[in-house]
């Protein structure tokens, strides 16, 4: 892999922590996420005007925005759902494991050939993204619904993946994320409201109209990580690789937890941790 995309993709992951740790912190996490989203439209509007990109170029691949729109309606969806109902430890590393539904679409329909080195360090990537999350005890098959939601997130984020590379030889990464968001932020308000329970309402999911400050910081950040990858696909890298190297988001996540919740097992997260990260440098090493 290029030094200048490896950089990229390592660099996004180091930002996709923080604006999730942002968002939970918040008081109303539904709210910060629709700011969010709302920050996401205009900040990609705005780069998509300043640069000269031409919105309405997204019809050249309306259906992979199709696609793109759809898919991360269900990730979305059903992560939300899947953290309400089960472990986190139990199902969470399986909703993570989009490289190996990529690499499963990607040689089946798509034609795409991977190296054994490429697979090995993906392996080790999934192997030791399992291994930092996962804790004793956890049982995936007590709750066979919650496992469905789980591997429906895992294939949205997997489709999402490859749409987006697809549509970015064609048109301008801030082009895609702009409509992607102006079509998927309705369909996260009304699920919001719907199932948010008593916690939540229309007016609650609204709080960035008064005080918009907090959800710019979370907008940029969250808006840089993803422009990264998106660019790292312009740039030829192959999908089911960069979503393994994005894998390094998982033990920067860990660490935030530790140092702000104070989590032990701190020696199985280490271990798994070094095996996560030798899986990359095999990947970012494999030509």
């Amino acid at each position: 892999m290029e030094t200048n995309i490896t950089i990229m993709i390592l660099l996004s992951a180091a930002l996709h922590p923080l604006w999730n740790a942002m968002i939970k912190r918040d008081n109303c996490p539904e709210g910060a996420f629709v700011g969010n989203g709302a920050m996401l439209i205009f900040l990609a509007g705005a780069h998509s005007l300043i640069a000269g990109h031409d919105l309405l170029t997204i019809t050249k691949v309306w259906h992979l925005l199709i696609i793109t729109v759809v898919a991360k309606l269900i990730y979305t969806l059903s992560l939300v759902t899947m953290l309400r109902r089960g472990d986190l430890s139990a199902y969470y590393p399986i909703a993570r494991s989009s490289p190996a539904f990529i690499v499963l679409i990607s040689a089946i329909f798509l034609g795409v050939l991977y190296t054994p080195f490429v697979l090995a360090g993906m392996s080790m990537v999934l192997a030791g993204a399992f291994w930092l999350q996962y804790k004793r005890g956890a049982r995936l098959l007590d709750n066979p619904l919650t496992l469905a939601f789980a591997l429906l997130a895992m294939a949205g984020t997997g489709v999402n993946s490859i749409a987006d590379a697809h549509a970015v030889q064609v048109i301008a990464p801030s082009v895609i994320f702009f409509w992607t968001f102006i079509f998927t932020l309705p369909g996260f308000i009304l699920f919001f409201i719907v199932f948010g329970g008593d916690r939540v309402d229309t007016l609650s999911l609204f709080p960035w109209v008064k005080n918009p400050l907090p959800y710019i910081k979370i907008g940029l950040i969250c808006y840089a990580s993803y422009l990264l990858i998106l660019i790292a696909y312009q740039g030829g890298a192959e999908v089911a690789v960069v979503n393994s190297v994005r894998q390094a988001s998982i033990p920067m996540s860990v660490l935030l937890g530790g140092m702000w919740l104070k989590e032990i097992e701190m020696k199985q997260r280490i271990l798994a941790s070094l095996l996560l990260s030798s899986g990359i440098v095999v990947i970012v090493l494999s030509r």
